[in-house]
């Protein structure tokens, strides 16, 4: 265990991961031995199946993806112990040669292998159809069933070999320029919480600041410095824009995010709904909301250091580690003992790295590594409330990567759109837990109003990213985009998704560049909102009494990636493709300003 000091000047043990249950050392004998047989076993998987699985009876096949799922697993092992080990100190140099060395060595073992999912592509369905009849194959159905989606957008084995051996010195290398450049930015603030040569996270954890000018500074400061290393991220934003364009065009997708979709196994016209639906929600949600708060907080017009701006009357308590251990654990046992149990592993066995120190990144995540050993949660913890339901959200994500693991490193990962249900379900399991248990009517608003801020960040917000990214990889089809282009693109969807209660500050066109989604993920950022209303929904049904729910929830999350969004939603009676469904989620948002408007 490590310790920082919170800002109260008041000591708080912080944990960090153990990653040994992965490798014990980067330059460790196990983890050379994983490689170095990967890379012969990979060479002889080539040699013995390699245009021979048109041939293969189905037990045969089974047995191949089998042992392909093997070697991926290995691989998978190696990568997460480097991505790891990269997040949580991306600006030492050895770190970030291992990592990259790492993503070499496993490019080389793999790139053998290419051709077995080419291959699997090429199989005319009525030849796989009677291979499946099989009991050994048909568990593999989900696996090919997935694969088979992108059989239109397959290219030649050579030219798929290629683009896999470039990744390493492509998209990959752009990634990881965008890492190392943010994980070293250093933010001058001014201010009494504030201080020269702060981290990102340190920095944007003040636009929370109960003193609006300490607030003010450190929005200063974040323009400045991202304004000062603006044209570098725009140089990474369009370079990787238009790597996508011409991948894009030559697997010939319909648009930009058509390949998101399908990896998300959900149909375009799923998400224009969606989108369609809260862009249409926005007056109703946003704009509604954040009127109220100019007038809660005796403003005329909003900046953008106000959005996440504590309510007045909100002392914001820092709260402490074990106190916020104990309220999510303790609002999943209420739930789910099974749950509760899983989240406790995660605390016990230093699967967590919570603590504050320079070169981590930013944000949160959970990472779910490989089944054969288990998932890991990183958080950045302020000792907010907010970094409370982060760690909600997190352990969500943990909890269900535990459940799925079962199912294999083919077939337990689950498509965004519904890996972030697991997540949300988490938030607002304790969300409601603090409710419930409170007296006050004063606390209970501020509750109430810091539950529509999340929501209105996971919807609303992540709605206006999605169409941020839209409106610029279609753009920069026809040339590339000056920054002051991408900032303007910015300022529009900022400006409609927030509404007429906001002023924009000229430098806050520049506050596109610090979300890594753009660059990690393009167009993954929707998925917050298909999980909010998703979940908003799913919770409704718990609270109407619907019988069984805990397990079919259970099961749900155990499901992995081995079912779609229709056949895990039908058991609660919900279909995600009815316009009427994503209504009733961002009714459930509108419910809750409802109640805040008639407080006054």
């Amino acid at each position: 265990m490590s310790e920082i000091i919170a800002a109260t000047g008041a000591k708080e043990a912080l944990p960090v991961w153990d990653l040994s249950d992965l490798y014990p050392a980067p330059d460790c004998p196990e983890l050379q031995r994983d490689l170095d047989a990967a890379g012969r076993d990979a060479t002889a998987f080539a040699a013995a199946h390699a245009g021979r699985l048109a041939g293969y009876s189905g037990a045969e096949l089974a047995a191949a993806i089998a042992e392909y799922q093997r070697l991926q697993e290995v691989m998978g092992r190696v990568m997460s112990y480097a991505q790891l080990l990269f997040a949580a100190d991306s600006t030492d140099p050895a770190v970030a040669r291992f990592t990259q060395s790492m993503s070499e060595r496993v490019t080389e073992i793999s790139t053998p292998l290419v051709f077995f999912t080419l291959e699997l592509n090429r199989l005319d369905d009525a030849v796989l159809e009677d291979k499946l009849a099989d009991p050994a194959l048909a568990a593999w159905r989900p696996f090919l069933r997935d694969l088979r989606v992108f059989r239109p957008h397959q290219l030649s084995d050579e030219i798929e070999k290629l683009l896999h051996e470039r990744e390493v010195t492509g998209p990959a290398a752009w990634s990881r320029l965008f890492d190392e450049t943010m994980a070293g930015l250093r933010f001058d603030v001014e201010g009494p919480r504030g201080g020269k040569g702060l981290t990102a996270s340190a920095t944007l954890n003040l636009l929370s600041d109960p003193d609006r000018a300490q607030r003010e500074a450190a929005g200063h400061a974040v323009g400045r410095t991202f304004g000062a290393n603006l044209r570098l991220f725009s140089l990474i934003t369009n370079t990787l824009a238009k790597d996508k364009a011409i991948l894009d065009g030559w697997r010939h997708y319909e648009r930009p995010g058509s390949y998101r979709n399908l990896s998300n196994m959900v149909e375009d016209g799923v998400v224009d709904a969606l989108v369609g639906a809260v862009v249409a929600d926005y007056p109703r949600l946003a704009h509604r909301y954040y009127k109220m708060k100019a007038k809660w907080l005796g403003l005329e017009t909003l900046q953008h250091w106000d959005r996440n701006a504590p309510l007045p009357g909100d002392d914001d308590r820092e709260i402490g580690w074990d106190e916020a251990r104990s309220t999510v654990l303790g609002a999943y046992r209420a739930f789910s003992p099974e749950m509760a149990e899983i989240g406790k592993k995660f605390f016990k066995n230093s699967w967590i790295d919570a603590i504050l120190r320079p070169g981590k990144s930013d944000g949160a995540f959970a990472h779910p590594t490989v089944p054969s050993a288990h998932p890991y949660l990183l958080l950045n913890y302020h000792a907010r409330a907010r970094d409370v339901m982060t760690l909600a959200h997190e352990l969500g994500h943990g909890v269900h990567q535990v459940l799925a693991a079962p199912r294999g490193y083919l077939m337990s990962d689950t498509p965004l759109t519904l890996a972030e249900t697991a997540s949300v379900f988490g938030e607002m399991l304790t969300f409601r837990a603090l409710l419930d248990a409170e007296r006050d009517p004063a606390r209970r608003r501020l509750l109430l109003a810091s539950k529509v801020e999340d929501m209105l960040n996971t919807v609303v917000r992540q709605t206006a990213f999605y169409r941020f990214e839209t409106l610029l990889h279609d753009e920069r089809r026809s040339g590339e985009l000056l920054p002051e282009r991408i900032g303007e693109i910015w300022r529009q969807v900022q400006t409609e998704s927030l509404g007429p209660a906001f002023t924009f500050a000229p430098e806050y066109d520049v506050f596109w560049s610090y979300i890594p989604h753009f660059i990690h993920s393009p167009f993954y950022v929707y998925a917050y909102a298909f999980g909010d209303c998703l979940v908003n929904a799913l919770y409704a049904t718990y609270q109407a009494g619907h019988p069984d729910f805990v397990a079919k929830y259970l099961e749900m999350l155990r499901a992995g990636g081995t079912l779609r969004h229709r056949e895990l939603l039908a058991p609660f009676g919900l279909d995600a493709s009815d316009p009427k469904f994503w209504k009733r989620g961002l009714d459930v948002i509108s419910g809750f300003i409802d109640e805040l408007e008639a407080t006054g």
